[in-house]
């Protein structure tokens, strides 16, 4: 626009007809932030005539005076003009002026003057037209402002919703740096009563986020701000307001008054005197003003809040703690401050001047909304009672006492940071709450083992692989172990074999006697060379010595095992490996028996060519006279078992595998070996030794002796089939 124009927009603009003035002013706001057509508007005279527009101005010509104005301060221009009639004018239409279009300017206007930098040593009358202290004068006449202000959050209108937020957090802001540590907490408290954070919680977790995003980022940050305005406060017991709250706590626990005064030596006054006084709260000790000190006077108002709000369930769970053992009862104060500084370091409240731009710049991205907007944190004192609630179900849940503190603050932290930080932005509070106080203890105990596994693997990854290597070898040699053990105890097997041969052939009569129930009972020789086994009719009720058995087998004679057992499901019957390709059609067909066959070469054959490839064969590490002895043998079946169960069926085809030299194949064997390795691996991060435990060990028979095993519980009243269970497997 040229300079004949500028002069007359600014002769409209004094034009006596509304209309003229108010298509001027319409003009107008499209130009003035344009800095060269401020510069020019203003030497051509036409603020004072926009600032006359502002004070006696009505409808559209009023609204789109107020744009113009709020738009000429943005660009650092017309402050000279700005005085007490200029704010309290707008501070009227605040909180009088129903239009939206009105409001829009107005609060645009207070926002930039709040907001205008000056020097706080400054005396000059005008510094008293900026910052909050420019708002006062005019406040003290309409002192409904703030809670008009406050309700213009749930305007539908997004544009008037961002200003007010906007100058809500120029307010905020001015206050927190300007004013002195008693009146900066009494404004903030008098926002909260009025519903402040209740309103930007619900617009941060809106679908209008994206219109609003800059100013609820930065009352997010503000939020952060206070936090740690609040924990830098040091707790001093010489301040009235500190002693007040102390004092708050311990009446609001229904103390008992003690039976015997004592004498005070100075005045000679009887003062009463409780020697657990403030133990009992939860405290460490009788001076718990240091017990503050990590998280300052946060720590004390997240305490006093909840006293004050939930009195009866504080004296309910002191006298249930009050029965308990001392090492029993659970610290509540101790409680409080440990799930203050947990959420303190949760959302990272130190960090956030710094991450303030990056988060502006991340802002262009929806996709980023999740990761930088946390409207849980403005619903702090809720959280905090939900972690104080698990702390003492956790704490009742396991048992703990007084020397498990620390322990169960890394528990209460790992769910808090587990929920709390895994919540998506619209997670409503009530159910970030149920989640909190339904997470289950075991649920809570494995992902603790995670996290430590994961903390141990980044910082000694290499050594950890190099552990877990070790154990895994040492899980699969002691598996190995176990299993050949069940073949040396011996085991009972249906004895299908020889009703199936013969079915279709013979009387009824005949059939009828090999269809007869009858068991093979199997047991391997203690030297584990032979497996010796027999038919029986009946399952005896003692098992039967291996020199009873008349059948025996050399396991020299052993090329291969084969079986129809799943590999991964039991429910299975697919082959576990590529094994029954070579069997006959029959043994594949017959579904629902389990089955294993041991392949091998009679002793005095001479023949053909070596073992089946797909077959589970024999470890070739034989020697090469050995190797030709068989080359032309033929491979035949040497026995069948058809065991019972599928744990049974694991047990013996994998013990038979790996006293053949080879890897198991069962699901349930892999399942065993990795929960010993796993379990050997939990141990050596948690370094438990068995000194540790108990208070030292002891010699084995209750006796204390820190250089002496565990003690080993008595078998009284325990019979032979007494077993381990192996951590549920």
């Amino acid at each position: 626009m040229d300079q004949m124009d500028v002069v007359e927009l600014v002769e409209r603009l004094g034009s006596d007809e509304d209309g003229v003035r108010k298509m001027a002013a319409f003009k107008l706001q499209s130009n003035i932030g344009d800095l060269s057509f401020a510069d020019d508007f203003i030497s051509y005279g036409g603020l004072p005539k926009l600032r006359y527009l502002t004070l006696n101005a009505t409808g559209n010509t009023l609204a789109y005076s107020l744009a113009s104005f709020a738009r000429l301060l943005e660009v650092d221009k017309g402050w000279n003009y700005v005085n007490q009639d200029v704010v309290e004018r707008v501070v009227e239409l605040v909180v009088v002026h129903p239009l939206v279009n009105i409001l829009r300017g107005a609060m645009a206007i207070l926002g930039a003057i709040v907001a205008h930098q000056y020097s706080p040593t400054t005396t000059s009358p005008q510094s008293e037209t900026f910052g909050f202290r420019a708002l006062k004068p005019a406040i003290a006449i309409y002192p409904q402002f703030l809670e008009m202000l406050v309700s213009r959050l749930s305007s539908a209108d997004h544009a008037l919703c961002a200003n007010a937020l906007q100058l809500i957090n120029a307010l905020m802001r001015d206050v927190i740096t300007n004013d002195g540590e008693a009146e900066w907490p009494k404004f903030i408290k008098k926002l909260q009563e009025l519903g402040v954070i209740k309103a930007v919680y619900t617009l941060m977790q809106s679908t209008a986020l994206q219109d609003l995003a800059h100013p609820l980022l930065e009352f997010q940050a503000l939020t952060k701000v206070l936090l740690r305005k609040w924990k830098g406060v040091t707790v001093d017991l010489h301040k009235p307001e500190h002693r007040r709250a102390l004092k708050g706590i311990h009446f609001a626990s229904n103390p008992e008054k003690p039976s015997d005064p004592v004498e005070d030596g100075d005045d000679g006054k009887e003062k009463k005197h409780d020697p657990e006084k403030w133990r009992r709260l939860g405290f460490e000790t009788e001076n718990p003003g240091w017990e503050f000190e990590e998280t300052g006077y946060l720590g004390m108002m997240d305490l006093t809040d909840y006293v004050r709000k939930h009195r009866d369930a504080f004296q309910k769970l002191l006298l249930e703690q009050s029965i308990l053992p001392p090492r029993r009862r659970c610290p509540i104060a101790r409680a409080s401050l440990a799930v203050t500084a947990i959420l303190y370091d949760h959302f990272e409240v130190d960090k956030s001047d710094l991450d303030d731009s990056r988060n502006y710049l991340a802002l262009e991205s929806k996709s980023n909304y999740d990761k930088i907007f946390k409207p849980l944190i403005l619903q702090w004192s809720r959280l905090h009672l939900a972690g104080i609630r698990v702390f003492f179900r956790v704490w009742n849940a396991t048992g703990a006492e007084r020397e498990d503190f620390l322990k169960l603050v890394d528990l209460v932290r790992i769910l808090l940071e587990a929920v709390v930080g895994g919540a998506r932005r619209e997670k409503s509070l009530e159910e970030v709450e149920e989640e909190i106080q339904e997470f289950g203890c075991e649920r809570l105990r494995q992902l603790q083992m995670e996290l430590y596994q994961l903390s141990y693997e980044d910082t000694w990854g290499h050594h950890l692989r190099q552990v877990r290597d070790e154990l895994d070898r040492e899980a699969l040699q002691f598996m190995k172990e176990q299993r050949i053990r069940c073949l040396l105890q011996g085991a009972w097997f249906p004895n299908r074999s020889a009703s199936k041969a013969n079915a279709g052939h013979g009387t009824l009569q005949d059939f009828k006697l090999l269809s007869a129930p009858s068991f093979r009972y199997v047991k391997l020789s203690h030297n584990r060379r032979f497996l010796h086994y027999s038919d029986f009719d009946i399952k005896g009720d003692l098992d039967p010595d291996v020199d009873s058995l008349r059948e025996k087998l050399d396991l020299a004679l052993v090329s291969s095992v084969a079986s129809n057992i799943s590999t991964t499901n039991p429910q299975s019957t697919h082959s576990s490996s590529s094994t029954l390709k070579n069997l006959p059609q029959q043994s594949q067909a017959q579904s629902s028996t389990t089955k294993i066959t041991i392949h091998g070469y009679p002793p005095s054959s001479s023949p053909p060519s070596s073992t089946a490839t797909y077959k589970h064969s024999r470890n070739q590490s034989k020697s090469t006279s050995h190797s030709n002895s068989r080359s032309n043998r033929k491979e035949i079946p040497l026995l069948m078992l058809y065991p019972a169960t599928h744990s049974q069926a694991s047990e013996w085809l994998d013990g038979l595998l790996m006293l053949l030299g080879q890897q198991p194949i069962t699901s349930e064997t892999k399942k065993l070996t990795s929960l010993v390795s796993e379990y050997g691996l939990k141990i050596r991060l948690l370094n438990v030794r068995f000194d540790e435990v108990g208070g030292g060990g002891g010699d084995g028979n209750g006796n204390g002796n820190g250089n002496a095993g565990p003690e080993v519980p008595s078998r009284e009243g325990l019979d032979e089939e007494y077993y381990y269970d192996m951590g549920g497997a």
